[in-house]
């Protein structure tokens, strides 16, 4: 991102026909880029005001303990200068022409933003390059190009934006943990052992977390005063199934009891071993109407790993499309635009839009699969080896 002051300094510098100087100040930029500081050459005045820009940080220092100050290499006390966002001034004239570089005390990463769009550019581009007299479509409001662009971007991050999120948690002895906020569906959840190798788990299907209804001496129903029946969390079923899950409590288990289907599976006796349970890394039960996760037993304490999918509209910064997929989204919100907020739009129009909006999906998701040749090619001499028996 380049704002008018450096433009206007890069152009200075270019006019001036000195190439030299004039690459060393870009390459400069990008390496304060990179470390998240700005430098700057060093007046012989007190009072000199030095702007620190966004241009180089991610965002602005708001407190003069968010920086680090070096003149000349050497780093200055916090007491010899003062800052006022985005200011700073020094309390000692430095020497003219030495360096002063400002340095950010914890860097927030922000590198590789530039493959993706911002949903606010998008809404932009389209309002300039789409919506106009002798266009097709000659007005349309910002909030309807707003509001399908969202919608576009929820749909592509679930078959076509590469959105999935994770995050790593410490099981607690309640074996129960929150859903995500932002979260849609999961994709996997390992848990990762003692050398950071993750380890599947798999969901029960042979047990569940029902409502658990309480209920008195005589069977009935147990209501409070306002009517409503008293539940029990979690439920019995649930805490049955932890307490006597194979390989966390095998002194339990009946290994004579035909019914154990999940030990019978996991030690092999029978041909043609369910893959799920030939395992003992544990399980887990997502429970959709509370928005929690119930692992097995032997999972307390463990690190824990869920890779989920979300919409990518949680907050303003995850708003954003790769360029892999700019013009899907812009043929995405044309096509509803025409389909749902225009009126005598001829059929063939709509349906040639359609095929577009197709079309660049179709592209978009090729080019996003990140399928390179050389890659496929070494996987693949793997399969020529031949299995001796």
């Amino acid at each position: 991102m380049y704002t008018k002051h450096l433009i206007k300094k890069i152009l200075k510098i270019y006019k001036t026909k000195n190439y030299n100087k004039w690459q060393a100040y870009l390459i400069k930029h990008k390496k304060n880029i990179y470390q998240q500081s700005q430098t700057f050459e060093a007046v012989a005045d007190a009072a000199q005001a030095y702007e620190l820009l966004n241009t180089f940080f991610p965002t602005v220092p708001a407190a003069k303990a968010d920086i680090r100050v070096f003149v000349d290499g050497a780093e200055l006390d916090v007491d010899d200068y003062s800052y006022s966002d985005p200011n700073l001034t020094l309390d000692t004239a430095p020497t003219a022409g030495v360096s002063i570089v400002v340095r950010q005390v914890e860097t927030s990463e922000d590198f590789g933003t530039y493959q993706h769009v911002a949903l606010t550019d998008i809404v932009n581009n389209f309002m300039i390059a789409y919506v106009g007299e002798s266009k097709l479509i000659s007005k349309v409001s910002r909030t309807d190009v707003s509001f399908h662009a969202k919608r576009g971007l929820a749909e592509f991050s679930y078959d076509t934006l590469q959105s999935h999120k994770s995050q790593e948690i410490e099981v607690p002895p309640s074996l129960i943990v929150p859903l995500p906020h932002d979260y849609v569906n999961y994709t996997s959840i390992v848990h990762s052992d003692g050398n950071g190798i993750e380890l599947k788990l798999y969901p029960v299907r042979y047990s569940s977390n029902p409502k658990s209804l309480l209920q008195d001496a005589n069977y009935d129903y147990i209501f409070d005063n306002d009517g409503t029946l008293l539940e029990q969390q979690p439920s019995d079923t649930w805490n049955k199934f932890t307490n006597n899950r194979p390989g966390t409590n095998e002194a339990n288990v009946n290994q004579d009891d035909s019914t154990d289907i999940e030990w019978k599976y996991q030690e092999g006796r029978r041909y043609g071993i369910t893959p799920e349970h030939a395992q003992d890394n544990g399980s887990y039960y997502i429970d959709l109407n509370q928005g929690r996760i119930h692992f097995s037993a032997g999972l307390a304490s463990k690190t824990v790993i869920i890779k989920y999918i979300s919409d990518t509209l949680g907050t303003d910064d995850e708003m954003r499309v790769h360029k892999f997929a700019e013009e899907a989204l812009y043929k995405h919100i044309a096509h509803a635009v025409l389909l749902s907020s225009r009126v005598n739009i001829p059929e063939y129009v709509v349906r040639r839009y359609k095929q577009e909006r197709y079309a660049s999906l179709r592209n978009a998701k090729i080019r996003l699969s990140n399928l390179k040749s050389e890659e496929l090619a070494q996987i693949m001499r793997n399969k020529s080896k031949q299995i001796k028996h």
